[in-house]
């Protein structure tokens, strides 16, 4: 008896169950697909060619530019990871003779009271004639309207010049590059020297450093500190370089760092690292790193280092100098650490906020 009733049990309820799958409650959702995320990660380079390369951050965009050697060609895109899709256009070609018609060399984007700057070295096809330039345009993005040929940027002394960069501490102007102490071309120095406004040097050039130790002058004459580039953070101003020549591997970065408060136009105001800050790292497929910018993800958060390299040993400087960015952080003394150049073969994830 007791058998046939826990028989009866089981297929009652059996048979209830049996109804529910077969009748589904109208009042159940069903379970929302979770969402597909874009690709975080990307590989560098993010240009397979680019020398010198330079960015700057404006208007929610990323504007682009580098040596390609015989014209000024401006990128604009929001995300720096896939810059082969960005928008690009030539904003200016040469003429084909006079003081800046060849060897277009490490072009500078800079926004400076609400108008565009494009300061670049370029000769008449003679190298010791090389001299810094500058083109103006006053639209609100860069890659419309007109670029205004400003003509040549009077650095004092008139001397060899090339690498220019403009910044602005404690509302005061500057100018740095690298240039010659005379009119032979035996060693590049870097030179300051104050701005009245983004077009009017003025007041005399001082030599804040010059290729003196060991890994500043590898390679044959001449030896070289370039490429000078600013970061203003916690009341310190930072001159990163490079240094070595490009032609070697041992091409490399240095550090000078100064109070913002000091006299940015003394030398004795700069502490000069005694060491590189960022060099080759051959396992990962990076020579001679260098001639790099600053930008920051799109969200604010994360600092980003922008440099070239060459993907193997003896390419010198040449187009095989390719485009790589890789995040960097910040020490206990509040200096940059770049840490050693990201390998070409490992994924790195994207700068915040391309995600």
């Amino acid at each position: 008896m007791l058998r046939t009733l826990m028989i009866g049990l089981y297929c009652s309820a059996y048979f209830m169950l049996s109804a529910c799958d077969e009748e589904p409650v109208n009042d159940v959702q069903p379970k929302e697909e979770p969402e597909v995320k874009q690709d975080s990660l990307f590989l560098n380079p993010i240009l397979t060619s680019g020398p010198d390369p330079w960015v700057f951050q404006a208007n929610d965009a990323y504007y682009l530019t580098f040596t390609t050697g015989y014209n000024l060609t401006l990128y604009k895109s929001d995300q720096m990871a896939d810059l082969t899709n960005a928008y690009n256009r030539v904003v200016w070609t040469p003429p084909a003779s006079g003081p800046n018609s060849k060897n277009i060399w490490a072009p500078e984007i800079h926004q400076v009271a609400g108008k565009w700057y494009i300061y670049y070295a370029a000769d008449d096809g003679d190298n010791k004639n090389h001299r810094m330039f500058v083109l103006q345009n006053t639209q609100t993005d860069p890659v419309v309207g007109t670029w205004t040929d400003k003509g040549m940027l009077q650095l004092p002394d008139d001397k060899w010049a090339i690498d220019g960069t403009i910044f602005e501490a404690n509302g005061q102007l500057y100018y740095l590059w690298s240039g010659w102490e005379g009119d032979v071309n035996g060693r590049q120095d870097i030179y300051i020297c104050k701005m009245d406004d983004p077009l009017t040097p003025v007041g005399e050039r001082v030599m804040l450093t010059k290729p003196e130790l060991s890994w500043e002058t590898n390679g044959v004459s001449p030896t070289v500190t370039e490429g000078p580039q600013v970061l203003l953070r916690n009341d310190k101003v930072f001159i990163v370089y490079s240094a070595g020549g490009c032609w070697t591997d041992g091409y490399a970065l240095g550090l000078l760092t100064a109070d913002i408060d000091a006299d940015l136009m003394s030398p004795e105001a700069w502490e000069k690292s005694q060491t590189p800050v960022f060099s080759q790292y051959p396992e990962g497929n990076a020579y001679g790193p260098g001639h790099n910018g600053f930008f920051q993800s799109a969200d604010g958060t994360e600092d980003w280092i922008i440099y070239h390299a060459n993907p193997q040993a003896g390419q010198g400087c040449g187009s095989n100098r390719s485009i790589r960015i890789q995040p960097f952080t910040w020490d206990v003394n509040g200096d940059p650490d770049f840490g050693t150049p990201h390998p070409l073969y490992k994924k790195l994830t994207k700068p915040s906020g391309e995600y």
